[in-house]
């Protein structure tokens, strides 16, 4: 016998979840997954809308896999039914957090992707200097092992101040508090998987803490826990400079004794209030002018480029890849470099790794071409 719906579940939630699945089929309607959950579209849509109110829903099996570029990591992938539910949640409580979040603040956040951090910081490296006429100095510092550090209770509290509506904090704590190493599919090259610092897995991480890398959830869940952090960066060490992307962050000052000071007061902050650590081996003081690499940019006077890493890697895969996927992935690369201000000399040397594959590229070095399209 099916439970009574819960008095506090919204009546309009079934259209909540319509939505949902609309945009987390936006980009993705060709995975198997999508096709799989589209082919009895109305029953899941009806099963999963049940569940929800009537309590039983849990998260299924996950999967598991590596990649190794830019480096090793997991990835965790959510059932299609899940992610449905992640797009439910972030749907209806992301706008009260997004209203708090800074402007400095990156990434899972609408318009605020990788282009936008690295304008943004040009344009505070441009204040602190005057456009490139006086001299100032950069601090940038890492999380250490972030999304695998991450406690969720003290995460949990912070939704607490904001998601008010008892039934909504539940299922926020339902995603939230979801072990995925319960129920876990390994996919891909067994040596790959231990080739992930033990420090770094999630396999590793105690019981209360860790988001795994990949869901929608865990992206803003981590903005949400270091909204905390750029509030204290902004008003209280009143930062005039400051720029978060994830857990990578930046301030720009002419005085390296404040850098100095905002750095030690951020070490102490981080551990007693948010349960985390620097990574002392990526804490980086020194001149702006000898550039900032941040968001797969390095930023220099007057000038904004592709970091050379992601150049090569670009090219090597175009080199290495099945003929099948160039067009596409040449494409995308064209994107990424054309994010850059100054960056002729780079599209010139991925439009001749393109064209070695057998396409056209444009004049302008924008676009790769199928011969014969």
């Amino acid at each position: 016998m099916r439970a009574e719906p819960e008095p506090s579940a919204d009546p309009d939630l079934f259209h909540q979840l319509v939505l949902a699945y609309l945009d987390c089929r936006r980009t993705k309607r060709n995975r198997d997954s999508a096709q799989a959950f589209e082919s009895r579209l109305e029953a899941n849509l009806v099963d999963l809308h049940d569940r929800l109110v009537d309590g039983s829903y849990r998260p299924g099996r996950s999967i598991c896999f590596v990649v190794d570029q830019p480096k090793v990591r997991e990835v965790w992938a959510a059932t299609f039914g899940d992610r449905v539910v992640h797009h439910l949640l972030y749907n209806r409580i992301a706008p009260r957090f997004l209203a708090r979040f800074t402007a400095d603040s990156c990434a899972c956040i609408p318009g605020r992707g990788t282009l936008y951090a690295a304008r943004r910081l040009e344009h505070q490296v441009r204040s602190a200097t005057r456009n490139w006429t006086r001299p100032a100095h950069y601090l940038k510092v890492d999380l250490a092992n972030f999304f695998v550090s991450i406690n969720k209770h003290v995460l949990r509290a912070q939704l607490a101040r904001h998601v008010t509506e008892p039934w909504w904090l539940r299922l926020a704590d339902t995603v939230l508090m979801h072990d995925p190493r319960a129920d876990v599919d390994l996919r891909g090259r067994p040596g790959l998987l231990q080739r992930v610092p033990p420090h770094k897995s999630l396999f590793n991480a105690p019981a209360h803490k860790g988001l795994p890398i990949g869901n929608l959830s865990s992206q803003f869940f981590a903005n949400v826990l270091l909204n905390d952090l750029d509030q204290r960066v902004k008003h209280r060490l009143r930062a005039p400079h400051f720029v978060r992307y994830v857990d990578d962050c930046v301030l720009v000052h002419e005085s390296t004794a404040w850098l100095n000071a905002a750095l030690a007061d951020i070490s102490a902050w981080l551990p007693a209030e948010l349960d985390l650590q620097l990574n002392p081996r990526k804490t980086i003081l020194q001149p702006v002018a000898r550039g900032i690499d941040f968001v797969g940019h390095l930023l220099k006077p007057h000038c904004r480029r592709t970091r050379p890493g992601t150049l090569a890697r670009a090219i090597g895969r175009i080199q290495h890849m099945p003929a099948a996927d160039v067009h596409q992935a040449a494409n995308s690369y064209f994107g990424l470099l054309r994010q850059a201000t100054h960056s002729h000399a780079e599209r010139a040397a991925l439009a001749n790794a393109v064209r070695r594959r057998g396409h056209c590229v444009d004049g302008a070095l924008t676009k790769a071409y199928r011969t014969g399209a």
